[in-house]
């Protein structure tokens, strides 16, 4: 649940707004994009631009951690203005795994027929959300599509070599040992049907880390979910500092490891 907490701000001015709702029933069910934040004040607006742009009638939901950077008081003060945009700045807790998890409890809460989650830091162009939406609304209509860097047709551009190889073991590792159906399962860049989310429970959810990713693709390929992705370029960062440190790596590394053993 979301009640009335310093830790919510921004939200429920956006959230009783007529306006944005019919706005976004107006190509099928509601849209939320959501964008988990800390100190990304140098990329925030730009990424707010495109994703309107590239979905008008979209909603979106900002996740910061209190960003010593103001970046979630810049999007508080978005939100006063443009009612298609909700806010929650997070006090007490960090990390991406914890971030996507609440936001993912939101679109369920709000009952969203779509939620598509990507980075903030630009590495995901946002241009790419509508393909992604539009593969979901097929006759396919599959309840996972991911934004794949591995995919025939999908790019990483920026990444140094060692950074390109840690990332292929990870991935190679998902779906060989823990036999995940997509190419790209540790990348963020995604579109999940509400319905198949609320049958994992997101609070369900232990991953703090960046292993969340794998996490959620596991639950819901044991409900049966169908997944699809669609080849994306992933451009590194050009503004701000990675989240990813060695630290966060090994710790993901080993909630990997213990998700394998799990599965047995």
């Amino acid at each position: 649940m979301f009640p009335d907490t310093p830790d919510r701000i921004g939200s429920e001015s956006a959230k009783n707004s007529s306006n944005a709702d019919a706005a976004s029933k107006s190509v099928g069910g509601r849209v939320l994009v959501a964008v988990c934040t800390l100190n990304e004040m140098a990329n925030l607006p730009e990424l707010v631009t495109r994703i309107f742009q590239a979905l008008p009638t979209a909603e979106l939901l900002v996740v910061d951690d209190d960003s010593p950077d103001q970046t979630g008081q810049w999007a508080q003060t978005q939100s006063e203005t443009d009612p298609r945009i909700r806010v929650v700045i997070r006090r007490n807790e960090r990390g991406l795994g914890s971030a996507i998890r609440k936001a993912l409890e939101y679109a369920v809460e709000q009952d969203y027929e779509y939620v598509l989650n990507l980075d903030a830091d630009l590495s995901h162009a946002p241009e790419a959300l509508p393909e992604l939406l539009k593969l979901a609304r097929s006759a396919q209509r599959p309840d996972v599509v991911v934004g794949s860097r591995y995919c025939q047709g999908g790019e990483v551009h920026g990444w140094s070599l060692r950074r390109k190889l840690m990332s292929r073991m990870v991935n190679r590792f998902a779906v060989s040992v823990l036999r995940l159906p997509v190419s790209d399962c540790s990348g963020s860049l995604r579109c999940y049907r509400v319905a198949a989310i609320r049958k994992i429970d997101p609070s369900s959810l232990q991953s703090n880390g960046y292993a969340i990713l794998e996490e959620i693709l596991l639950k819901l390929m044991a409900t049966g979910a169908t997944m699809a992705e669609v080849p994306i370029v992933f451009t590194d960062r050009k503004r701000g500092e990675s989240k990813l440190t060695w630290n966060e790596a090994s710790a993901a590394a080993k909630q990997l490891i213990r998700m394998a053993r799990q599965r047995g």
